[in-house]
């Protein structure tokens, strides 16, 4: 792994192989970042947030706790992903609040998906697979898997592929992806999206991609 000397790392952080952490980014007590993941400068990882392989944070971007991002995440510059509800600064006494006087609540990020620049997502909400939220959008419900949302309050536009590329309507419910021939079927309400056939050319299998539950517990001793 390689560590700027600018970047804060607590010591009870859990930095995996060949992860790099850059210039000022900090990362906070008892985090756990998977194998292979990159923060980019300034980035922020909240306690006991949690990151798989290989995710990508880039410059500014703020994870607070307690965050789960499974692997392959992508989360753009200055994106903020929030942890209360209703934020104040003091109790109804004027006193001011601390950890115990207000319940933190997470956003959880699926395999494979992205998080566009500026975006905030407004937790509690669970991003799905290989979602894409379009820089600038404010996400206040939870997003299909392989939607596109973009706008404020974020909306689905389109669907979209495991590389990213916007899905071809087929008709029927069919959609397919230009890039690498995978082959998808949307539920009847137009709700949700299910990949049905890999491309000609794909190195994996339908079981390869469904990622594995993740634990959770555990993130503080």
């Amino acid at each position: 792994m390689d560590i700027a000397q600018t970047a804060d790392v607590d010591p009870s952080a859990v930095i995996g192989e060949g992860s790099q952490v850059w210039h000022l980014a900090q990362v906070r007590e008892y985090a756990r970042l998977g194998p292979g993941c990159i923060l980019g400068r300034g980035a922020y990882i909240g306690p006991g947030v949690i990151l798989g392989k290989n995710c990508k944070v880039q410059n500014y971007a703020l994870v607070y706790e307690p965050a789960l991002l499974e692997d392959g995440v992508f989360v753009g510059p200055a994106a903020v992903f929030t942890n209360d509800v209703s934020p104040r600064a003091t109790n109804i006494d004027g006193t001011r609040k601390k950890s115990e006087d207000w319940e933190m609540v997470g956003v959880t990020v699926r395999t494979g998906a992205s998080i566009g620049a500026h975006s905030v997502c407004v937790a509690p909400v669970t991003i799905g697979r290989w979602a894409m939220v379009a820089a600038g959008a404010v996400v206040t419900k939870d997003v299909p898997e392989f939607a596109l949302v973009a706008g404020v309050p974020a909306r689905r536009i389109g669907w979209v592929g495991r590389n990213g590329v916007r899905l071809h309507d087929e008709g029927d419910h069919r959609f397919a992806c230009p890039a690498t021939g995978d082959e998808f079927m949307e539920d009847e309400d137009g709700t949700r999206l299910r990949l049905t056939t890999l491309g000609k050319h794909a190195e994996s299998s339908l079981a390869d991609i469904t990622p594995q539950p993740r634990v959770t517990d555990g993130a503080f001793p």
